[in-house]
């Protein structure tokens, strides 16, 4: 008998597998920061940690043309994968791992670095779509059967209090208008909407925000079943960020913007922006059926000037 791949309900990659997979990311993330090159980590990444980390690297790479001179490799230890049953493609899974970038190791301010994996087909290669940065009391405990594998969430399911694939675009309608009882307060929620009304007003300056909803191909959320019935879900957002200067104000330019920028500023600089949030999704019979947004990762992406 024939079992298809595409149709098997199996684990989405061995643990052996995912150490590689770990491995390989690592070293190729390494390599373009100590270059300052993204073609040496194209192949590594995608989705908004792709966007996130090319455009950076490209911008850093015109600023400093002979590599990075404050390089230190970056060492990611005390993995722990869990790695979701799953039919079809893509195949993913998730690392917990341990860095070396927080200064509090094994302190209160201990940090965890928990990277999504995604495979797109038996030909491709592992790729990192999602980064997420979490205190280490802040990362749940996931869903596992008897045998260790965890389970994935459907973009539309109905057992959590916000299905995956609307996520992203409650998020965007949050940021809005400030409306509904979809979020915990918190600073990648009700903190982040005050950051921008005080950016709004500043002297000689009007800032605007439009937020936009990523869905699509590598953009698209996973979520991952925790042990009471919630879900972490990993989502990403874009939004463009205008500056416009009353007469005589030009906006001011970071050199690492400069870098990205096309068009030239007479009174206007519009940057794109995409972000990476990971979001704990209660079930939809929970006494407090509200997303707390626990991180947010997020670079500019491009920018324009007019």
């Amino acid at each position: 008998m024939t079992v298809h791949g595409e149709l098997a309900v199996l684990p989405t990659a061995d643990r052996s597998e995912a150490a590689r997979a770990l491995k390989d990311f690592t070293d190729a993330y390494n390599a373009a920061d100590k270059a300052y090159d993204p073609a040496l980590d194209a192949g590594r990444v995608a989705g908004a940690l792709g966007a996130i980390n090319q455009a950076g690297l490209k911008a850093a790479g015109i600023m400093n043309p002979d590599g990075n001179p404050r390089h230190q490799p970056l060492e990611l230890t005390d993995a722990t994968f869990t790695i979701p049953k799953k039919a079809g493609w893509p195949r993913w899974f998730v690392a917990n791992t341990d860095s070396n970038r927080d200064a509090d190791d094994g302190g209160s301010q201990d940090t965890r670095w928990v990277l999504v994996f995604v495979r797109n087909g038996p030909d491709e290669r592992w790729k990192v779509p999602y980064l997420t940065i979490l205190a280490t009391n802040e990362v749940p405990d996931f869903a596992t059967d008897k045998d260790g594998w965890g389970e994935p969430v459907a973009p539309d399911s109905e057992a959590l209090a916000v299905a995956p694939g609307k996520l992203s675009a409650a998020y965007v309608s949050y940021l809005r208008d400030g409306t509904g009882n979809t979020f915990v307060d918190g600073p990648h929620t009700d903190g982040w909407r005050e950051a921008r009304e005080k950016n709004a007003r500043l002297p000689g300056l009007v800032t605007q925000y439009v937020d936009q909803p990523l869905t699509e191909g590598d953009f698209a959320p996973l979520g991952l079943r925790t042990k009471d019935g919630g879900a972490l879900v990993f989502f990403a957002t874009r939004y463009f960020e205008r500056q416009t200067g009353a007469k005589g104000v030009k906006p001011v330019v970071k050199p690492d913007v400069k870098a990205l920028l096309t068009g030239d500023i007479r009174n206007t600089l519009t940057k794109e922006w995409v972000s990476s949030q990971v979001g704990l999704v209660p079930r939809a019979d929970a006494d407090t059926p509200t997303v707390r947004v626990a991180s947010r990762l997020q670079g500019v992406t491009g920018a324009k000037g007019s």
